[in-house]
């Protein structure tokens, strides 16, 4: 994932502790943590598809 929509996570999630986010920040908030989700899934789908198990 982009460095870039790493950081928008972050200012998000700090924005929303601190004052709370609008509507449209509460929805592209939970389209980025989809996005992310979704790519930390991927990856350890990928980790698991390599491993080869040996008797």
């Amino acid at each position: 994932m982009e460095k870039k929509k790493l950081d928008r996570i972050s200012a998000l999630a700090k924005k929303k502790k601190e004052e709370g986010l609008t509507e449209a920040e509460l929805k592209e908030q939970k389209a980025l943590y989809a996005e992310y989700l979704g790519e930390i899934r991927k990856s350890f789908r990928q980790t698991l598809d390599s491993i080869e198990i040996t008797d």
